[in-house]
């Protein structure tokens, strides 16, 4: 925690490896600025939400032991919030999911970051991709990408 003005305010995940922290950052910063100009307040919120649960500044408190369900919910931030900021046509590995919500034990998490993908698959807001392909999250093996549906 840090003090401001009196207000305590929660720290960023220090486990986060950098490159992602930035580009979770990135993404705050950008949906923060689509709430200052109001066009879509309701989805630029919701990014602004997804930023700081990815960043560990809202949600489940990263200083604590947390059980799967929050971190699946930390997991679901986390893709939503790097696909964001990343674009249209971009994926991400599940590993980089992992490494965001995992610190030094993310791949303890990989299975999990792999099974929110898939909920989010059958939601109908994410695709599976091997080779650029969209393929069936339930029987690809190998190594997959993450990417936003309908983008």
């Amino acid at each position: 925690m840090i003090e401001i003005d009196g207000r305590k305010w929660r720290k960023t995940d220090p486990s986060i490896p950098e490159p992602l922290r930035q580009q979770l950052v990135n993404e705050l910063m950008s949906a923060r600025r689509a709430v200052k100009d109001g066009s879509d307040l309701k989805a630029a919120r919701a990014r602004v939400q997804d930023a700081k649960v990815a960043l560990g500044e809202r949600g489940p408190q990263w200083w604590k032991p947390m059980d799967d369900a929050q971190y699946a919910a930390r997991a679901q931030a986390t893709i939503r919030a790097l696909l964001r900021q990343r674009g249209p046509e971009k994926t991400i590995c599940p590993s980089e999911v992992a490494r965001a919500i995992g610190g030094e034990q993310w791949r303890t998490r990989m299975a999990l970051v792999r099974e929110v993908a898939n909920d989010l698959v059958s939601a109908g807001s994410l695709e599976i991709r091997q080779k650029g392909k969209r393929v069936n999250p339930r029987t690809a093996r190998g190594p997959i990408r993450l990417a936003l549906r309908g983008l």
